[in-house]
């Protein structure tokens, strides 16, 4: 068996980037980065990569088994879904220790506008009272629930070509922050929006558009994150998850 503790990271974010570049350099630390692979170039981190699903929590944990994994390090999207419910499972069934690595989300501030829903549903039925144009910034994935407003135009910005069902009238952006204020209030202005739909990722590479939206008097529909396991520890920043990883017992 090898000197080196095994520390999983389950990644796709900036933070799990950071965070694997950081522990690779401790020479008593063997790091692996998994990604979902729907993004089709990722960024990838330092260390060791794995790209696919696991199979739920038993595959997860059948694998946590068979590769030694010494700690996990949930450092998902705050939108990922199911992926920190199966971390919490699998950890707990092989007795392997859990932490989460979760960045603040975002608090709206003097001159917001923010109409705050729960479901990527819920923002698409409060369209139709904010405005006829869109700038919809939620990801690929959701565009179906839009699919049936006919009357609003969007722009949709997503990494990878989205493909139907989408709303009739939308123009594709492909586009990958981080991203500027300046650019951002230019793309309100060029394409004359007038209401923003995002996700409460809190990540601080595309908040530029909530300050440009701000500036600009547009109202914001802020889909809120998904419950997290309980029980879990957090850590809010990647030095703090690397701490707590080199503090493991060897």
């Amino acid at each position: 068996m090898s000197a080196q503790r095994h520390i999983l990271i389950l990644g796709g974010t900036t933070e799990a980037r950071q965070l694997a570049a950081e522990l690779a350099e401790d020479p008593a630390l063997r790091v692996t980065t998994s990604l979902a692979g729907r993004v089709a170039r990722p960024r990838l981190p330092a260390g060791q990569v794995r790209i696919g699903g696991f199979g739920g929590p038993e595959g997860m944990a059948r694998w946590l088994r068979e590769q030694q994994v010494d700690a996990l390090i949930d450092a998902t999207h705050p939108f990922a879904g199911t992926i920190s419910f199966h971390a919490a499972q699998a950890a707990a069934s092989v007795h392997v220790p859990l932490l989460a690595l979760r960045r603040a989300g975002w608090v709206p501030g003097p001159g917001d506008r923010w109409h705050q829903v729960s479901t990527l549903t819920a923002a698409a039925d409060a369209l139709p009272a904010l405005g006829g144009r869109v700038f919809l910034t939620t990801g690929r994935m959701g565009l179906a629930t839009f699919a049936h407003l006919t009357d609003q135009w969007f722009l949709v910005r997503s990494v990878d070509a989205p493909e139907p069902p989408m709303p009739p009238r939308t123009e594709i952006l492909l586009d990958r922050g981080p991203f500027t204020v300046e650019g951002e209030a230019e793309l309100l202005r060029r394409h004359r929006i007038d209401v923003l739909v995002t996700k409460d990722s809190g990540a601080a590479a595309t908040s530029a558009k909530l300050v440009a939206a701000r500036e600009a008097g547009v109202p914001v529909v802020v889909v809120q994150r998904p419950p997290v396991p309980d029980g879990v520890p957090e850590a809010a920043d990647p030095a703090a998850a690397a701490e707590w990883a080199r503090a493991l017992p060897g």
